[in-house]
């Protein structure tokens, strides 16, 4: 009789603190106190040499420079 009512009162225990173990805790999110905004950079524009080269046809195409 006491090896019953044992595991009467141990059972309800064990899932009561797996229960109260395994549970989530749901917050609401913080608040942004500081916003930080960020504006592309205005980047020069960069002048390349293009070299010379055999265009189809067989005639030469000079060199010259190009903006990227």
């Amino acid at each position: 009789m006491h090896r019953i009512t044992s595991r009467l009162v141990i059972a309800p225990l064990l899932l009561l603190g797996s229960a109260v173990l395994s549970g989530c805790i749901v917050a609401a999110p913080r608040p942004v106190r500081h916003v930080r905004v960020v504006t592309p950079v205005q980047v020069e524009r960069v002048r390349v040499w293009v070299p010379g080269y055999w265009a189809p046809r067989h005639f030469w195409v000079e060199g010259h420079w190009r903006y990227r």
